[in-house]
């Protein structure tokens, strides 16, 4: 399950922990989150939103579309969109598809 909290390690930002199938299956989900997730940030006016997908194992099209739309809407408030704990395959896919140059990437949280 998706979860969003406020990072208490860095207090200009904003924490989402991905579910562990960020899938067609439950893209509506943590899209819903991701949205919800931005406006407190915004509101809060942090500066990054971070991503925790150490407990992602699998990531389709409809996954990746949901990053997409988080960074994008992320940038249009004037927010940075990191990654965290990101696993080597979601890593490759990422590259593959080109899409890594749209974010921040950090082993650790």
């Amino acid at each position: 399950m998706a979860t969003a909290t406020s990072d208490s390690s860095d207090t200009d930002s904003q924490r989402l922990l991905a579910p562990a199938r960020l899938t067609a299956d439950n893209r509506l989900e943590f899209r819903r989150l991701v949205l919800e997730a931005l406006e407190v940030s915004s509101r809060n006016g942090d500066k990054l939103v971070h991503v925790d997908l150490g407990l992602t194992i699998e990531i389709d099209a409809g996954g990746l579309g949901v990053l997409v739309l988080l960074q994008k809407r992320a940038r249009e408030r004037g927010l940075r969109t990191r990654l965290l704990r990101t696993p080597r395959p979601i890593r490759e896919m990422l590259h593959l598809t080109r899409l890594d140059a749209l974010f921040e990437f950090a082993d650790a949280g």
